[in-house]
């Protein structure tokens, strides 16, 4: 496997998320906190809607990042993976009950160390326009 050039996007995706998608996340997660699902409550601590979990919105985000490293890959060889991962959450995603919300996520390569065995992906999350993901940083190793 040859990884692309620095500079290089590796991934490109919209993702939808829908109330649906809370409640099947709130269920795998256990994160019942209502602020999830009910716009009554969200409303009365002050948020502008129901929003997605975090860790959803970051799990989401990712998986862009495992898929590249699955699709580089040579055949019958293991694919790389992710080393670590951080973000910084700067914006609530609000999830509206009938039009959902939108995560768009674009990775690019930012680097590759010097023995071409590693390297980290930055990854520009957004939802309207907006960036929910600051300093979302993927380190990855090739396969």
């Amino acid at each position: 496997m040859r990884a692309p050039e620095v500079g290089a996007v590796v991934a490109e995706r919209t993702v939808p998320l829908d109330r649906g998608s809370l409640v099947r996340y709130a269920g795998a997660s256990g994160d019942f906190n209502p602020i999830h699902y009910r716009d009554d409550v969200a409303a009365g601590v002050g948020l502008p809607g129901v929003l997605a979990h975090g860790m959803l919105t970051m799990g989401v985000a990712v998986q862009p990042v495992v898929d590249w490293l699955e699709s580089i890959a040579e055949p019958g060889q293991a694919p790389g993976w992710v080393t670590d991962y951080q973000v910084r959450f700067t914006r609530p995603v609000v999830v509206h009950p009938e039009d959902g919300a939108e995560l768009t996520i674009v990775a690019t390569l930012a680097q590759v160390d010097e023995d071409g065995l590693a390297g980290r992906v930055d990854l520009t999350v957004s939802s309207e326009g907006r960036t929910v993901l600051g300093k979302a940083q993927v380190r990855v190793a090739f396969a």
